[in-house]
């Protein structure tokens, strides 16, 4: 049976926050995104989505990296630490009194080639798991993204604006309030049209939650 110094020899661990060895997700970075007293906070993106945006922290630091690991480097080890930061974010929010139960969250859209490439889209396997078991928080994957949309990286606010518009599908209307939960807010361009289609279609949007702005 191999040790687990040979195990690291043959697949080596690294923090997905801080890159330090033999461990998946250390003690430091899981400090980095600890949810404060007065966290999440409120946060004005350059697009008005039409209701408060809230984020849990600066895409920056240990935060960004495990974000990019999780999306990009298929980390999907990594759900867990984000999950729960995302779940005391909705606990902090529900005890606010800014959202209410039951409550439907709803993953913001994501490219299909980029889901697929991925293994699945992260941003609902977080919500999935922040979710758990609670029984007044339902997970509905009901926005679509159409093929023209293609990847934000780089654009700017108008681009992404024009990107998006009238890109975004609704495939049924969630039930009750809604909470639309994404992974970075930049210019909040995607945030607006997924809520603008959210309303078109009946549901009550109350709140955006990020896991991080930009």
């Amino acid at each position: 049976m191999l040790t687990r110094p040979l195990l690291d020899l043959v697949l080596p661990l690294e923090c997905g926050g801080c890159g330090a060895p033999s461990t998946r997700w250390c003690a430091g970075c899981e400090a980095a995104l600890a949810v404060g007293p007065d966290q999440p906070c409120v946060v004005t993106p350059r697009v008005d989505p039409g209701v408060p945006v809230f984020t849990l922290g600066r895409y920056a630091g240990a935060r960004r990296q495990v974000i990019v690991a999780l999306k990009e480097r298929g980390r999907h080890d990594l759900t867990g630490p984000l999950a729960r930061s995302v779940a005391l974010g909705i606990h902090q929010l529900t005890r606010w009194g800014v959202l209410g139960l039951p409550l439907t969250v709803v993953p913001a859209p994501t490219r299909r080639l980029a889901a697929r490439r991925r293994g699945g889209d992260p941003v609902t396997r977080v919500a999935a798991a922040a979710a758990g078991s609670h029984p007044d928080i339902t997970v509905a994957t009901v926005l679509r993204t159409s093929a023209l949309v293609r990847d934000s990286a780089g654009l700017g606010s108008t681009a992404r604006q024009r990107n998006i518009a009238g890109r975004v599908r609704l495939r049924g209307c969630p039930p009750g309030e809604v909470l639309l939960v994404d992974d970075v807010v930049t210019t909040g361009a995607t945030a607006r049209e997924a809520v603008r289609v959210l309303v078109a279609g009946g549901t009550q949007v109350a709140a955006v939650l990020t896991m991080a702005h930009a």
